[in-house]
C-alpha cells in the first residue's frame, strides 16, 4: 500500500527536504506541503493523508494545536518533528494525539520508519528522546497529593483484564504489535483487539497515550516491570 503523506514546516528548505526525502521511498507519496498549522488543517481536509509529518514551532497555528484540530476532524496519524528545545512540548504533543516524535536531524531511514509505524497504528520516538522525557512530563512527585484525574485513571486501570494489562505493559515498553504477539503467543489480530479495548477503557487514542497512562498510574516505569498481574 502506498502511504499518502502531508509535510508541514514553515521553513521552505526544511519542508522541501522532507518532501524529497519521503517521496524517494517506494511506498510513500507526498500529497501536499503546508507552510504552517492553519494551512495544514485545510490541506489535510483536501488531500486526506494517511500520515502528517508536522513541525512543532510554526506561525499562526503551531503543530500541536494543528494536530488537535486535524485529529478531531479526520482519521490519520501525525508524526511531530521537533528539536531538543521543544522537549517541553512533548507531553502536549502526546495529549494532542501525535503518534511519533523525531528530531529534525533524524536521517531518512528513521523518518520513513516513523511514517510507516504511524500508519500501522504503532508509535516511534527518536532514540535520543528517551522515555524519561515522557516520565518527567507526567509522573507525579511523592509530595504531590492525588488529584481527581489520578482517581479516574486508577479506576480505569482496574477495568483492564489480566491479558489487557500484559498488552499495556508491552505497549509501555515500546513493543510493536508483532513483537507483542510473539512475546504473549497471540495472533497479531488478537493483539490489535486487546489494544483497541485498552484504548476504549483508558481513553487513549494512540499507543503513546496508552504508555503515558501506564506511567501516570504507576503501572509501568521506564526500564522496569509493570506492577499488578502482568508479571505475576
Amino acid at each position: 500500500m502506498t502511504l499518502r503523506v502531508l509535510v508541514v514546516d514553515d521553513q521552505p528548505i526544511a519542508r522541501a527536504g522532507l518532501a524529497t526525502m519521503l517521496d524517494a521511498e517506494d511506498d510513500i507519496v507526498v500529497v501536499g506541503q503546508s507552510q504552517d498549522g492553519e494551512d495544514a488543517v485545510l490541506d489535510a481536509a483536501t488531500t486526506l493523508p494517511d500520515v502528517i509529518v508536522m513541525d512543532v514551532r510554526m506561525p499562526r497555528l503551531d503543530g500541536i494545536a494543528a494536530t488537535r484540530r486535524i485529529l478531531a476532524a479526520q482519521a490519520c496519524a501525525v508524526v511531530l518533528i521537533t528539536t531538543f528545545d521543544d522537549d517541553e512540548h512533548l507531553f502536549d504533543g502526546i495529549t494532542a494525539g501525535a503518534s511519533g516524535f523525531l528530531l529534525k536531524d533524524s536521517g531518512p531511514d528513521l523518518i520513513a520508519a516513523a511514517v510507516r509505524s504511524a500508519a500501522r497504528g504503532d508509535s516511534l520516538i527518536d532514540p535520543a528522546m528517551t522515555r524519561a522525557l515522557i516520565e518527567q512530563s507526567v509522573a507525579p512527585t511523592p509530595q504531590t497529593p492525588p488529584t481527581p484525574n489520578d482517581t479516574v485513571r486508577e479506576a480505569a486501570l482496574g477495568t483492564l483484564s489480566d491479558r489487557e494489562l500484559e498488552v499495556l505493559d508491552a505497549v509501555a515498553r515500546g513493543l510493536s504489535n508483532d513483537e507483542i504477539a510473539r512475546e504473549l503467543y497471540l495472533s497479531t489480530a488478537t493483539v490489535k483487539s486487546h489494544i483497541s479495548s485498552v484504548f476504549a477503557k483508558t481513553g487513549a487514542r494512540t499507543r503513546v497515550q496508552a504508555a503515558v497512562f501506564a506511567f501516570q498510574t504507576g503501572f509501568a516505569e521506564p526500564g522496569g516491570d509493570a506492577r499488578g498481574s502482568a508479571h505475576q
